[in-house]
């Protein structure tokens, strides 16, 4: 049962793309497409937290506490989805789940920098089986469609960047709030930081002028790709383990590759499905090299 939760909730997290892509076509700005993600999903993240922290009899927060959710919502699921939007406006929904795909290996030379983790061969040889992949399929993306794939790509790399460090930095922190606490509190924040976001930079009414399939789009995207596999994964870590869960995610970026087919018409061509095949066994090994070396 772990297991099929992690799968459900990779696929489902994977989704987010094929979504945001289709809401594209309706002629609606990343920033308003987010704004509308963040404001369906506010009242679950709510309802979660309160429901988390009664089930866990969770202690109550500490002004340090308070002050690292607020920052690393902000950059984790504020920051980090905007560029993610904002990338997916250039290039294909596989792409961005294989780019993004990559944090494993940027917690990995963050923490070398940061914290002086001792990098092994099999770290190097990893990373770099996982950014030949990457450059496989952007190489095969940027000679077969249209728009400026690079500046996407670009954007969705700092996207990973910036969730690898709301990963290093929330690691102590779940273990006192609570793993699924911890992600509605930062979710709360984030919807907060979009919202002020959309404030000052757009008018308020463009909230409200968008076609029907939009605002629906949206709805999917707060219930199925947003909330639903955060509650997914962290009932599948508590049954199977952080490890094997990572292993189960790794269906994401290749269920992304089959969703933008049937959804969106996006090629699936052997150079991609090599590149994938790259980029998974790369992350796969770093990700499974170093939990083996925190345990």
């Amino acid at each position: 049962m772990g297991a099929v939760l992690c799968a459900i909730a990779a696929v489902a997290f994977s989704g987010k793309a094929v979504i945001i892509k289709l809401a594209y076509r309706h002629g609606v700005d990343a920033l308003t497409l987010l704004a509308l993600r963040m404001l369906f999903s506010a009242p679950l993240f709510v309802a979660l937290a309160w429901w988390s922290g009664r089930r866990d009899r969770a202690r109550p927060l500490s002004g340090a506490d308070r002050r690292a959710i607020v920052v690393l919502g902000l950059v984790g699921y504020y920051l980090s989805s905007y560029f993610d939007f904002l990338g997916l406006q250039y290039i294909t929904a596989a792409l961005e789940r294989l780019v993004l795909f990559l944090y494993p290996t940027f917690v990995l030379i963050l923490s070398a920098i940061l914290f002086g983790r001792r990098i092994t061969a099999l770290d190097v040889f990893a990373v770099a089986v996982s950014y030949v992949g990457i450059a496989v399929v952007f190489v095969n993306d940027f000679t077969t469609q249209p728009g400026n794939v690079v500046r996407g790509s670009l954007w969705v790399v700092l996207s990973a960047l910036l969730y690898a460090t709301y990963l290093l930095g929330s690691g102590r922190l779940v273990g006192r709030v609570g793993s699924m606490r911890f992600a509605c509190y930062a979710g709360v924040v984030s919807c907060v930081g979009v919202v002020a976001h959309f404030l000052v930079a757009r008018d308020w009414h463009g909230i409200l002028g968008q076609p029907a399939p939009v605002y629906g789009l949206a709805v999917l995207m707060a219930a199925v790709s947003t909330v639903m596999p955060i509650v997914l994964t962290s009932e599948g870590i508590r049954r199977i383990g952080a490890s094997h869960a990572s292993i189960v995610g790794s269906v994401g970026p290749v269920a992304t590759i089959f969703l933008g087919f049937f959804f969106l018409g996006e090629p699936i061509t052997a150079v991609q499905l090599a590149g994938a095949v790259l980029v998974l066994a790369g992350v796969m090994t770093v990700s499974l090299h170093t939990r083996k070396s925190a345990d």
